[in-house]
Order: C-alpha cells, then sequence, then structure tokens
C-alpha cells in the first residue's frame, strides 16, 4: 500500500516536471547515486524553478532572480545554504556533509548538482529532504537511491521526511 502514493507520483512526474506554466502540485526529486569506482555519492536535486525562487525570495532577499542570464552569484550561495539545512544524508550512521558542485535551469526546473567522496563502503544511508517544507504545506519530495545492485524509491512529507537503506 505504501508503494502507490509513489508510484503515482512517478506515473504523473513527467507531465509536472515538463511543465513551465504555475503548477499545482508541489513535488522535488532527489537521486542519489552510489558510483562504487569513484567511491562517491553522485546527487542530483531536481526543484521547480519558480518555487526555489519564491524561497529564496522569502528567506534570503526578496530582489533574486533564477535565471541563467545575470544572475547574482548569492544565488548559489543561497542554493547551497539552503540545501545544506534542508538535505541531510547519513552514511553509515555518521553525518556526512556534501559538496555544491553547481546548479542549471532546463526547462522550468532547477538541477543542483551534489557529491560526497571519499566512501569506500556503505553499510546504511540515511536521507532526510525537507526541501520547501517551509514554504508550501503540500509539498511532497521524491528519494530515489541507486546504490549497491539496488533501486529505492520513497516518498517523503513533511509527517515522514527521512528514509533509510541497510545493506547488512
Amino acid at each position: 500500500m505504501k508503494s502507490i502514493p509513489v508510484l503515482i507520483a512517478f506515473l504523473i512526474l513527467p507531465f509536472l516536471m515538463s511543465n513551465e506554466a504555475e503548477h499545482e502540485y508541489y513535488v522535488s526529486v532527489t537521486e542519489v547515486e552510489y558510483v562504487q569506482k569513484e567511491q562517491s555519492l553522485q546527487i542530483i536535486t531536481q526543484i521547480y524553478t519558480d518555487d526555489f525562487e519564491t524561497l529564496i525570495r522569502k528567506r534570503y532577499d526578496d530582489s533574486l532572480t533564477l535565471t541563467s542570464e545575470d544572475e547574482s552569484e548569492l544565488v548559489a550561495v543561497y542554493m547551497e545554504r539552503y540545501l545544506t539545512d534542508k538535505l541531510r544524508l547519513k552514511v553509515n550512521g555518521a553525518e556526512i556533509k556534501f559538496n555544491f558542485l553547481g546548479k542549471e535551469y532546463k526547462e522550468g526546473i532547477t538541477y543542483c548538482y551534489l557529491e560526497i567522496e571519499n566512501l569506500p563502503a556503505i553499510q546504511s544511508i540515511e536521507v532526510t529532504n525537507q526541501v520547501l517544507f517551509d514554504v508550501f504545506e503540500d509539498q511532497e519530495n521524491i528519494v530515489r537511491l541507486k546504490l549497491l545492485n539496488q533501486n529505492k524509491s520513497f516518498l517523503l512529507v513533511p509527517e515522514k521526511d527521512t528514509c533509510m537503506l541497510n545493506f547488512k
């Protein structure tokens, strides 16, 4: 039964993510993949650009606009600060900080690229994703974990904002 909301979210997600007009659903997608050869977790967080802009304006500076052209350098600083606060990962029980590699805008979506290096072995991973919960009460965050030959998806909501996979 728990997988039904995740299945529904995946079925409607392509329609939601391709629509540049105002949307009625508030959803983000975070993909976490372990690249064993590089011993790193590579993370891509996808957030509607207009929602991210609303957050940055409310929280940091109401004059900023998210755009590819002539954007303030503060936007990346604020994005990194916000994601560091709202997206947390524990590997083998220890909280690990990620590196904010950058961001790009495509078709109304902001893609934020993050990485955690020097992880030779993963026995467990826990992800807490509270992105945009402080702005939109209907916000849902999908977390997709691709680790050690396992693919698992979770639908996180404000009441349940953490997911975990054990490999022991």
